[in-house]
Order: structure tokens, then C-alpha cells, then sequence
């Protein structure tokens, strides 16, 4: 992976509901706002071709048009490979995977016309295909990076031996794998799934890292409240910095568009949690002792 691509910010700016923030639709606002986080060192940007249909993709895209001089400093991480029914050509209309070379070369292609950049740093195959040709599908994502369309491959949502598969037919490294991660969701910490990952070389991008509100709620919920204060930030940065205290540092993909949130999770995201707090918070999110 060249540095360019290389992931060193506290947490990746997700991009999956812009479609539904208005306020922030009309080219200019979201300049001004992409702006504002490029200042605070938040130049990662997580987006899917499947949000809002393309639309959020579009909407960023139009942003960077109106202010050409921020494409040099943003990073883009896409995905790509589900098909929703309403963009199925088929009789069926059926929410479907597609990893074949025609499709996820296009969808590169596509990815890039409407973010209006000419590199993607990061570009993910966002479900696992059970009909995925691995020799053709990792033939059609090394000649992405080969002509520079691509800074790096990675995968979302995959098992071990699903993207073992792929990578054995690869040239390139598969660099990152988003997966579901969190105090609401530590299950990849104790089943395989995170160790295979860190020892394969991957770096974790965790989804959902507050568990869609659910750390909020009941016991864990009460104490990240109380143990916020002790850490002088709020609840969601200290488990924000519970889930960066792993090995391999996942970076998480906060869903927030709120100027305020933003400056909340950037506050504690880089807190280093001693044993004992990390454990104590672990013991509530899973309602059991440590063995």
C-alpha cells in the first residue's frame, strides 16, 4: 500500500446518509463543510455506490467540482458489488451481488465520473459473492490499481476463507476489510474474525462502531455515562477509543454529519484506555465476567 492510501485518522467520515441531509445538498454548503473537516485532519471519506442510489456519491462529487481545489486533499474510500432491486435489469428485481471484471470495472468507472476524482485511495467489494470467479474478479481489481484508478483493495463483510480465496488470485494485497465492530457487536473479537484479519494483514475498518445507538442503551449505556466524565469526554468517544485500543487500530466509520457530533467523537476517538477500564467496559457489553 503507498502512503497515500495509508489510514491515519481517528475515524472515517461515512458518508451514507448525505442523501438524506438537505441542508448540506446544495454544492457550496457541502464544500464549506468537506472544508471544515479537512482542517481538522478528517480527510477520509467513506461512500458505496449503493447510497442513496448513487446519490451520495454524486452530491460529494458535485461539492468537489464547485471547489476543485479540495479533490487534492480528500480520500475516498468506495464500495461497490450489491445490486439493489430498483437498480436490477432483470424480471426479478432482486437485491443481488455482482463481482464479475465487466461489472466492477464500470462501477469503478462510474465511482469516479460522479465523485469527480481521478484516483480512489480505497475501493472495497462490499458483500462477499457466492458466484464470484476469483481469477477474473482479482484480474479486473489489479489492473484497477495498475492503471491508477485504484490506490489499494480491500473487502467488507467477508469471512476468512472468502477473501483468502480472492487474494490467492491477486498480485496486489488486500489491504482493509470493513467489517461490523463494536461494544454492541464485539462477536468478531472471540469467533476468528478479527485475529485472521490482523494476521493476513488487513487493516480493520469498523462499521456501526456505536452499534446504531444501542452502546447508549441500558447497563453499557450507564456505564460509558459514568466513566465519560472520568475521561472528560463524552459516551460515544469513549467507546469510540475502546474500539481504537485494539490491535491494528480500527478505524471506525462514524455515521454523523453534525458539525457538533463531529468535534464530540474527534475529542475522544484518541484516548488511550488503560486494561482495566477497556475490560470493565467489555465485561458490560457482553453481561458476563472475563473468564
Amino acid at each position: 500500500m503507498n502512503d497515500d492510501s495509508r489510514i491515519d485518522v481517528p475515524f472515517l467520515l461515512g458518508m451514507m446518509h448525505l442523501h438524506e441531509r438537505d441542508t448540506l445538498h446544495a454544492p457550496e454548503t457541502l464544500a464549506d463543510w468537506i472544508e471544515a473537516r479537512l482542517d481538522q485532519g478528517l480527510n477520509w471519506f467513506d461512500h458505496a455506490d449503493i447510497y442513496g442510489n448513487h446519490r451520495g456519491e454524486t452530491l460529494f462529487g458535485d461539492a468537489l467540482r464547485a471547489r476543485p481545489a479540495l479533490a487534492s486533499r480528500v480520500r475516498i474510500v468506495t464500495k461497490a458489488g450489491i445490486v439493489t432491486p430498483s437498480l436490477d435489469t432483470s424480471a426479478y428485481g432482486v437485491k443481488h451481488y455482482d463481482s464479475s471484471p465487466s461489472y466492477l470495472t464500470a462501477a469503478i468507472d462510474a465511482s469516479l465520473a460522479r465523485l469527480g476524482v481521478e484516483h480512489l485511495d480505497h475501493f472495497l467489494l462490499h458483500r462477499p459473492d457466492p458466484l464470484m470467479d476469483a481469477a477474473a474478479t482479482a484480474e479486473a481489481l489489479d489492473a484497477a490499481i495498475d492503471a491508477g484508478k485504484v490506490g489499494a483493495i480491500g473487502v467488507s463483510n467477508f469471512l476468512p476463507e472468502q477473501w483468502r480465496r480472492l487474494q490467492a488470485a491477486m498480485r496486489h494485497p488486500l489491504v482493509s476489510h470493513q467489517l461490523q465492530l463494536s461494544l454492541a457487536h464485539p462477536e468478531p473479537l472471540f469467533d476468528g474474525l478479527f485475529d485472521a484479519l490482523l494476521a493476513d494483514g488487513m487493516r480493520p475498518m469498523a462499521w456501526s462502531p456505536l452499534g446504531g445507538g444501542t452502546v447508549f442503551e441500558d447497563v453499557l449505556g450507564a456505564s460509558l455515562e459514568r466513566l465519560a466524565g472520568d475521561f472528560n469526554t463524552s459516551s460515544a468517544g469513549l467507546a469510540l477509543a475502546w474500539l481504537r485500543g485494539l490491535p491494528g487500530h480500527p478505524v471506525p466509520v462514524i455515521g454523523t454529519l453534525r458539525e457538533q457530533r463531529i468535534d464530540d467523537l474527534l475529542n475522544g476517538a484518541c484516548l488511550e484506555l488503560d486494561r482495566p477500564t477497556w475490560f470493565a467496559l467489555l465485561e458490560e457489553a457482553r453481561s458476563q465476567r472475563v473468564a
